[in-house]
């Protein structure tokens, strides 16, 4: 799914759609794919002359790549972080870097939706961690 495609499955707009594009490998997995252009709001104050990507912004290109997997089958729904944990950075992400996301849903309890999720740049491990979402009507 390219920008405008995601659009019609995820909530976000921009400045917050923060996927270029998505692939859901099958049910429960999907990779995605945002190229850092150097022009976005959240590196104008992080850091001035040194502009890194925040790792909140990591966890969230991961999460809304997660989400592409739950708001597919539940059009219309809007999905909620409720939980993060164990996310580890492993490398500053930099204007130019494209990073690439691999996530997977682990289980599903009612409305709740457990994930698990990596960014990498270029081979690199960027960020990982296991993600928890509320999908809302």
């Amino acid at each position: 799914m390219n920008r405008e495609e995601l659009k019609k499955v995820l909530p976000h707009r921009e400045p917050m759609l923060l996927v270029d594009e998505v692939e859901a490998l099958n049910a429960d997995e999907a990779e995605g794919r945002y190229t850092v252009r150097g022009d976005e709001w959240f590196l104008q104050g992080h850091f001035p002359g040194n502009p890194v990507v925040p790792g909140v912004v990591l966890c969230e290109i991961m999460a809304q790549t997660c989400c592409v997997l739950l708001t597919s089958n539940e059009v219309g729904s809007t999905p909620y972080f409720t939980h993060m944990d164990k996310v580890k950075f492993r490398k500053m992400v930099k204007p130019g870097d494209t990073i690439v996301t691999k996530c997977r849903i682990n289980k599903r309890r009612g409305n709740f939706w457990f994930a698990e999720g990596k960014a990498f740049v270029g081979d690199q491990v960027a960020v990982q961690g296991e993600f928890a979402f509320a999908l809302i009507r």
